[in-house]
């Protein structure tokens, strides 16, 4: 049944979700679909705007349409939806129930995206804009205090005070080191030479992380605006975006907002009418891991192949040509603005003692909410996975969390309610890298988490050094042969001290910081390992060379689910009757065990069960 809202005398605007997962997902057919719905529609006479914005945050229930002022949010919208949504709710004031939110536990319909936990306990800063603007109109970035603290900081302040207060707020990079930004802004300042340079590291490439890429799609004046007082503070002239290639979306966004901001009089020479003049150029990166490294993208800008280089000397001494360098990554540019214009101590009030302000998660995996999410820091992991993001998948156990990326590490059930900030983390045995959030559930072998991750770098490593070279290929084998149910109790010492050396003598982070998986999953699934070794088994049923799988007739429904599922056509059974598998057919997939909703597939040990 449909409910009546109150009408609203104000001028209505449609914003619809228009980021690469929502685009990826019809929103661009959404957005057409209203446009032309309403183009000459006969019964409007004031004609709504329609605008085309970054991501909205809420993924998995995208493609997501707001209508504002009425504060109104649909999900999952198909173009088909256009006509309903404008004859029901923008003419008769009629909220369309099926395309709103449904609350899982209250089972209410909630008319607004404000009043989901999803986004109820979130604090804005980074990501203030994204979702509210046109990415593509400097005027509505204008329209929200853009380029305010640029004139703030250009007639008030001089550039030590933009120092101070970035130092003052206690802003932490938030590419993953967690270097404090004020003191790498005062140490290029402070370094001689005319000639110095500004990059953002907009080469987002962990597995599952879309934060950076998110706000340059959605917000990229912010990056901007945060690079020219960066520039303004350090005494540089030109900047640079390096970009992941694959981000076309973002580099088109960021191509526009730059050539605005020049109309507009924000970069280029003198400034605001200021005796500061800068300008920033777009690179696209060339797809290589290694190059959010910041020498190694460096190399790549001026041409080199992207390896990195012992930093011996900092770039914020010899960067970029040899010359002082301040580079930071998107999140932290877009932190800047909010920073000068509010001031160092709204900012430092939010977070902990060592970690201030907030963070950008991508939180993805077995969660129930996938998604953009940002959080105070300290904020603890229960609260981002179950509160934020509703909790695992088909009500499984939780297993695991990843968090920092490849390089990261996971992080066991035991320690949900650790905060979530730079120290935190690093104790726990992970890293906050960029900000991404893998949840696995008890379906997860770790053994096997720890060889993607470490295969995944095995590709990406540049093989300028040898611990790291060297030391990620023999941990690779070394894992894969326990998956394959070869190992041997002793290479899990062997693996502790190759990371050790690995940590201890690599060239840059990557090499450094790879060894994680598997030292986090040596430290907390230990067990794990051992039945792989020992016993030839895989508990989470997903090594295929230790796993067999059988129906307990006790609990088969007769479903056929599982059949429909097997691509090897090994289940046997008429519907309502109990199934089996044939073994010598089974690939061994395991797709059976994890659609099974009667819990009737069972793992077996290979010599340890009947068909």
């Amino acid at each position: 049944m449909d409910m009546i809202i109150k009408a609203h005398d104000d001028r209505q605007t449609i914003l619809v979700c228009c980021g690469t997962g929502c685009t990826a997902n019809g929103a661009r057919d959404v957005f057409n679909a209203l446009q032309s719905k309403l183009k000459d529609h006969p019964d409007i006479e004031v004609l709504p705007v329609v605008k085309a914005t970054g991501c909205n945050g809420w993924c998995e229930k995208g493609p997501l349409v707001r209508i504002i002022p009425r504060d109104i949010t649909y999900c999952s919208v198909k173009a088909q939806d256009a006509d309903e949504i404008v004859d029901k709710t923008l003419l008769e004031g009629i909220l369309i129930k099926r395309l709103l939110y449904r609350d899982p536990v209250s089972k209410e319909h909630l008319a607004s995206h404000h009043l989901t936990d999803f986004y109820r306990k979130q604090h804005k800063i980074a990501l203030r804009n994204i979702g509210e603007i046109d990415p593509a109109q400097i005027s509505d970035y204008l329209e929200r205090e853009g380029y305010q603290a640029l004139k703030k900081a250009l007639q008030k302040m001089d550039s030590q005070e933009v120092i101070d207060t970035v130092k003052a707020a206690g802003l932490r990079g938030r590419g993953g080191g967690g270097f404090p930004a004020g003191n790498k802004w005062q140490a290029c300042r402070n370094a001689s030479g005319q000639e110095k340079y500004i990059i953002c590291n907009g080469d987002e490439g962990d597995p599952g992380a879309f934060m950076d890429r998110s706000i340059m799609e959605g917000d990229p004046h912010t990056v901007i605006e945060g690079m020219i007082l960066g520039a303004y503070a350090v005494g540089a002239s030109h900047g640079y975006i390096y970009v992941r290639d694959e981000y076309d979306l973002a580099v088109q966004n960021l191509g526009q907002a730059i050539k605005d901001a020049h109309s507009h009089g924000y970069l280029g020479n003198r400034i605001m009418d200021s005796d500061f003049s800068f300008d920033i150029e777009l690179v696209r990166g060339g797809g290589a891991f290694v190059c959010g490294e910041e020498t190694a993208l460096m190399a790549s800008i001026e041409g080199r192949t992207g390896e990195p280089r012992d930093k011996y000397v900092y770039p914020t001494e010899k960067g970029l040509w040899g010359k002082p360098t301040v580079i930071n990554n998107v999140e932290t540019w877009a932190n800047i603005p909010v920073i000068i214009l509010h001031g160092a101590e709204a900012f430092a009030a939010v977070g902990t003692e060592n970690s201030k302000g907030t963070k950008v998660f991508s939180l993805v995996g077995k969660v129930v909410n996938t998604g953009l999410v940002e959080v105070p820091m300290g904020t603890t992991l229960r609260e981002i996975i179950y509160e934020i993001g509703g909790g695992v998948l088909k009500k499984r156990s939780f297993k695991a969390v990843q968090t920092g990326g490849p390089s990261g590490g996971c992080i066991p059930a035991s320690l949900l309610d650790l905060p979530v900030d730079f120290d935190s983390l690093t104790e726990a045995g992970s890293m906050m890298g960029s900000g991404g959030l893998i949840v696995m559930d008890d379906h997860t072998c770790m053994v096997e988490v720890a060889r993607y991750y470490v295969n995944f770098l095995a590709g990406e490593s540049c093989g300028k050094c040898t611990p790291c070279r060297e030391g990620i290929r023999a941990l690779l084998e070394i894992l894969t042969d326990i998956c394959n149910g070869q190992g041997r109790m002793e290479d899990l010492q062997l693996m502790e001290d190759i990371c050790l050396t690995m940590q201890e003598a690599s060239l840059c982070a990557l090499g450094r910081t790879a060894p994680n998986p598997v030292l986090s999953t040596l430290r907390y699934f230990r067990d794990e390992y051992i039945e792989h070794i020992k016993n030839h088994y895989c508990p989470a049923g997903v090594c295929r060379e230790l796993t067999t799988f059988y129906i307990d007739p006790e609990k088969c429904t007769g479903c056929t689910l599982c059949v429909k599922q097997c691509s090897a056509d090994a289940i046997k059974g008429e519907k309502k009757q109990v199934h089996t598998i044939n073994e010598s057919e089974c690939i061994r997939c395991g797709e059976c065990y994890r659609v099974c909703a009667f819990d009737a597939v069972q793992l077996g040990r290979r010599d340890h069960h009947e068909n």
